[in-house]
């Protein structure tokens, strides 16, 4: 298979730049397995979710939830001065600022993070940020990400709820505001972690949430940090040579006891984003048998056509990017031509797309 195979035409007037007012008012895209490619498709709202869904059904969320990321701050030894040069990033470069992204914790006070401008800051470099948060370039990646090694804070999380942003994804053409630090995390978003949010479930609301326990779906809760693998281009023209960043997850005995349970009594496992759906499947292969295993792992896994679902039988999940390995994944799970087939209908229907647009519920 190649990357080019899963390329789909979207005018940009359609990735959403801000988020709903209403929540729950999204639209959302009903598609069938069972049916031929651009058939078995309704246009819904998200706030129907509740009367699509069986009573046992059991819904797994991703609670993790989004940190404010984003640093501003500038080169060690490198004061603001008056620069001719015309490239803007390089005009950048010579004032010495920077903008650091925090992407995954490795370790006490040592993150792997994204840097720009990412070519002009080495091995050994020294960056300023808010509040005196100092840090040291230790390693490169091979992708252009840094290593970074902060000098120890006691107020490190503190200062980054001060003086962080939301790091919201490079196609939302905009600077953070102050609603974005709610609108960008879900209602349920518990443990601190994720650089991106997980998006399918920004469309839940309490109310939604009270409907379908009052129709007796269970919920379970599972925790996956989103980290650089959101933000990693497919570089490989093959996708089977093509790799992901690792991401962090954790799932609890008591949410893999639920979960087995409901796989035991051949209930639907309904995943909330694609986070869910890796987190399960990734899980399953570690457990004893066929069960989802409790722990706290890194999973890399890669789904695309061709995948041997085990754990998941539907899927509620957002529009993604072209060539992305998010919409392989919904491709692995309900057929290439059909997903590309559902999202040219998206398109002609002026569906809002990505992040902050709308969704799509596949079963």
């Amino acid at each position: 298979m190649r990357v080019s195979d899963f390329d789909y035409h979207l005018p940009e007037e359609l990735i959403a730049q801000h988020a709903l007012e209403d929540r729950a008012g999204a639209r959302m895209l009903h598609l069938s397995r069972e049916q031929a490619p651009g058939q078995g498709l309704a246009d819904r709202f998200f706030r129907d979710l509740p009367g699509l869904l069986r009573p046992g059904d059991l819904l797994v969320v991703n609670n993790s939830r989004v940190f404010p990321a984003r640093l501003f701050g500038r080169r060690a030894g490198i004061h603001a001065q008056p620069v001719s040069a015309r490239n803007p990033a390089a005009r950048e470069f010579l004032r010495g600022k920077v903008e650091v992204l925090l992407a995954r914790e490795m370790g006490p006070f040592q993150w792997e993070c994204l840097v720009h401008p990412a070519k002009k800051i080495g091995i050994g470099e020294r960056l300023m940020l808010a509040e005196g948060l100092e840090a040291e370039v230790i390693a490169r990646g091979v992708f252009g990400e840094r290593t970074l090694r902060f000098t120890p804070h006691p107020d490190f999380w503190a200062i980054l709820e001060r003086h962080g942003h939301v790091p919201l994804p490079p196609y939302i053409h905009r600077n953070d505001q102050p609603d974005d630090r709610e609108r960008y995390q879900t209602v349920y978003a518990r443990e601190r972690g994720s650089v991106a949010a997980p998006t399918a479930g920004l469309h839940f609301t309490p109310e939604v949430l009270s409907q379908l326990r009052m129709r007796g779906i269970e919920t379970a809760e599972v925790t996956l940090h989103v980290g650089l693998g959101t933000f990693q281009p497919l570089r490989d023209l093959a996708v089977e040579s093509n790799r992901l960043h690792p991401e962090r997850y954790v799932i609890t005995p008591e949410n893999a006891a639920i979960i087995n349970r409901a796989r035991q009594e051949r209930r639907r496992v309904v995943a909330v984003g694609t986070t869910t759906v890796r987190t399960l499947e990734d899980s399953v292969s570690r457990g004893a048998g066929a069960e989802v295993a409790p722990g706290e792992h890194e999973t890399a896994l890669f789904i695309y056509p061709g995948y041997p679902f085990r754990v998941v039988n539907a899927l509620l999940t957002n529009f993604h990017l072209p060539r992305s390995s998010l919409l392989m994944l919904v491709c692995a799970f309900a057929g290439r031509e059909r997903v590309l087939a559902a999202y040219e209908h998206a398109v002609r229907q002026r569906y809002r797309f990505y992040s902050y647009g709308d969704c799509m519920f596949v079963e």
